[in-house]
């Protein structure tokens, strides 16, 4: 299964995007999902992670209190809204989900290789 990310685009600093992430199977089932982001010449870096089943939230320190991560588990669609949008915030965001949770998600969430299924993801571009 592919995970579909979507509502990337060029804004201006301080600006909004809400992106959106879906299975392109609507069978296939998870317990995380996380969104990650990607510089071209920069490691992936983990922006936020959350348990599908209690909404359970983490967030990197360089996104805390501007991003949030929501699920619509009717449709198992996950959205990350982006607030005060900065130039920094500028990359390809892509969305990724794990079969299992364990009791140490809330350290490894941010860990790319604990994923089993990626999406080719969606350009952020924040400038003036």
């Amino acid at each position: 299964v592919q995970l579909q990310a979507s509502g990337g685009g060029l804004v201006q600093p301080g600006g909004s995007l809400r992106l959106s992430c879906a299975p392109s199977d609507r069978s296939f089932e998870y317990y995380a999902i996380a969104w990650f982001r990607q510089v071209p010449g920069m490691a992936r870096e983990g922006v936020a992670g959350m348990i599908r089943g209690d909404g359970t939230a983490y967030y990197s320190d360089s996104v805390k209190d501007r991003f949030t991560i929501s699920r619509d588990n009717a449709d198992k669609t996950v959205y990350l809204q982006m607030t005060s949008l900065k130039p920094e915030d500028s990359a390809i965001y892509h969305c990724a989900t794990r079969a299992i949770v364990t009791n140490s998600f809330w350290y490894t969430w941010r860990y790319q290789n604990t994923y089993d299924s990626w999406g080719p993801g969606t350009q952020v571009t924040v400038s003036s």
